[in-house]
């Protein structure tokens, strides 16, 4: 931050001035103002080719049914450092110039929503979409995991399984996979291709036939 002062400008003041300076920018490194825009995107999203050789690999089968099917059996959101849980974590990495009180919870900051090309000034527009839904990987095989494998899943930092997005829009996808719900941002699509295999690749589960053309179909728009 730089002040600009005419040379009649009175010393008394610029010192109050520049005193009134550093108190901002020390108040914000405490507030935790990112110092560098976020990525907005999460990690480990593969290559067209490895996502390729993922799908190929991926077991088709008969859908299962949501029979026994709860959220509360993936615990969400868990604490992941000091008071951050896994909401605010991903509110931190997928926004720009976030600003987070004790508690971490996000005050201010933007939020660009991949899905359909929306940006948002106030958190409670975002939703935490997890890109394979909970329900949809229950009835793709999470149903005979263990409760912490589960929590597990649905707190996947590590992989492409988190994402910050417009909240009525992730209302509207629902527990859907790619055969009956796609972003409304065609250009998205073939990240979004890449990070639902490479999702259901890691964590073995399984995908039914019309899953797998969608996502054949969105795969092949990526040029890499």
């Amino acid at each position: 931050m730089r002040i600009r002062l005419s040379a009649r400008f009175p010393r008394a003041v610029h010192a109050v001035a520049v005193a009134t300076t550093a108190v901002v920018i020390a108040s914000a490194g405490l507030l935790g103002v990112s110092a560098q825009p976020a990525s907005a995107t999460p990690p480990g999203i593969p290559s067209k080719a490895t996502a390729q050789a993922q799908l190929n690999a991926l077991t088709v089968a008969t859908e299962g049914s949501t029979s026994g099917y709860s959220r509360d059996l993936f615990p969400h959101w868990i604490t992941i450092s000091g008071s951050c849980n896994t909401r605010e974590q991903v509110l931190k990495r997928d926004g720009t110039s976030v600003v987070v009180d004790s508690s971490c919870a996000a005050t201010s900051g933007r939020w660009y929503s991949p899905y359909d090309g929306a940006t948002w000034s106030a958190a409670s527009d975002v939703d935490i979409d997890h890109v394979v839904p909970l329900a949809e990987a229950w009835r793709s095989g999470a149903n005979s995991w263990t409760t912490s494998r589960r929590q597990s899943f649905a707190n996947d930092l590590s992989r492409p399984q988190l994402i910050a997005v417009t909240d009525n829009v992730n209302q509207s996808k629902g527990d859907q996979d790619p055969s009956t719900w796609q972003p409304s941002l065609s250009s998205y699509r073939c990240t979004y291709s890449k990070m639902w295999i490479t999702v259901k690749y890691n964590w073995g589960l399984r995908l039914q036939s019309s899953e797998k053309s969608a996502l054949q179909t969105m795969l092949n728009t990526c040029s890499s």
